[in-house]
C-alpha cells in the first residue's frame, strides 16, 4: 500500500513541477521555493545553512540507502 502513496505523491509533484516550469512564472519551482526559504542569493547564512542541511541530508540518505538502517 506504501508504494501507492508514494507514487501518488511523485506523479503530482512531477506533474506540479512541469506546470511549473511550462508557466514560467517566478516563484513557481521548487528551486526557487527552496532559494526563498533559505534566502540563498542574499544571505551567506542562508547559503551556509542550506549547504550544512543538504549535506547532512545526503549523507544520512547514502547511509541509509547502502546499510539499510534507520
Amino acid at each position: 500500500m506504501s508504494w501507492l502513496v508514494w507514487s501518488a505523491w511523485t506523479a503530482m509533484f512531477a506533474l506540479f513541477e512541469t506546470w511549473a516550469l511550462l508557466n514560467k512564472r517566478d516563484g513557481d519551482t521548487l528551486s526557487e521555493n527552496t532559494r526563498r526559504l533559505f534566502r540563498t542569493r542574499t544571505s551567506k547564512a542562508g547559503r551556509a545553512a542550506f549547504s550544512v542541511t543538504w549535506i547532512g541530508f545526503s549523507g544520512w540518505f547514502l547511509l541509509h540507502i547502502l546499510t539499510e538502517t534507520m
